[in-house]
């Protein structure tokens, strides 16, 4: 899967997912620009990615237009070209049943989560894709293939992002490619909550018997960044241990929808 010379965008990469899919493109000699809202950690992150000559940070919030333009300026004065982008920023403010939810954490989870992706989208469609094609992946989650209790707008909001990528790979075909992967419970900070102090007991739920790394996820984004996945567009790929095997994780509900289509 090299790819070398080629330039990415991965939003919310100082740390977690976003991080460890920025540190696999740079390993396979690809050049990234990495964005964050917080300037030390993105700054940390440019530093273990390979420094200036590897990569660059911008820091700004995602959902922000003005930042997002400033993105594609800043990564073509430095690298000249935006082959790839991946859309990692996320956030959930809201937690509870969504009888609950407020208007105002309900616009902030979807404009970072969803309307981040189509924006940013919208702007590497138009400063170098739309002429000269790539490939874009965007991070949803498995809570985006069914219900989600205590996290139910999140889940929402995920499922946007897959519907989403389907409707851009439609209409950004045939040059740019667009992915998306749904991945279970990953040993990130931003998922600390679901696990720190029970580890054993919640990875003993997932048939592999382990939570996820940002690893396993960056893997499959290099494959759909690569011509290896190169008749792939529309997809989404769940990378999550085996937990949705389970019946009470949506298997049975699968399986009840078969024998109804029968």
């Amino acid at each position: 899967m090299n790819s070398t010379g080629r330039v990415a965008i991965v939003t919310g990469a100082s740390r977690g997912i976003g991080f460890g899919i920025a540190r696999a493109l740079v390993e396979r000699g690809d050049f990234v620009c990495v964005t964050a809202r917080g300037k030390e950690g993105l700054e940390e992150a440019v530093v273990k990615l390979g420094g200036p000559d590897r990569a660059l940070g911008v820091v700004g919030a995602a959902q922000d237009e003005d930042h997002q333009a400033g993105v594609m300026s800043a990564t073509l004065e430095r690298f000249g070209r935006i082959d790839y982008l991946v859309n990692n920023v996320g956030t959930n403010t809201a937690f509870g049943p969504l009888a609950g939810v407020g208007v105002a954490d309900a616009r902030n989870i979807l404009e970072i989560n969803v309307l981040s992706a189509l924006g940013f989208a919208q702007h590497t469609h138009e400063a170098w894709m739309g002429e000269h094609g790539g490939a874009i992946v965007n991070i949803a989650s498995i809570s985006a293939l069914g219900a989600a209790p205590f996290m139910g707008l999140y889940a929402v909001s995920k499922a946007a992002v897959v519907s989403l990528t389907t409707q851009l790979a439609y209409e950004f075909a045939p040059d740019i490619r667009v992915n998306a992967i749904a991945p279970a419970l990953v040993k990130t900070d931003f998922a600390a909550g679901a696990y720190v102090g029970r580890e054993p007991e919640t990875a003993a739920t997932y048939p592999l018997q382990r939570l996820g790394r940002p690893e396993d996820i960056a893997g499959a984004a290099a494959f759909l960044l690569s011509e290896q996945s190169g008749w792939m567009t529309g997809q989404t790929i769940i990378i999550d241990g085996g937990i949705t095997l389970r019946a009470d994780r949506g298997g049975a509900r699968r399986t009840r929808r078969a024998r109804t289509a029968q």
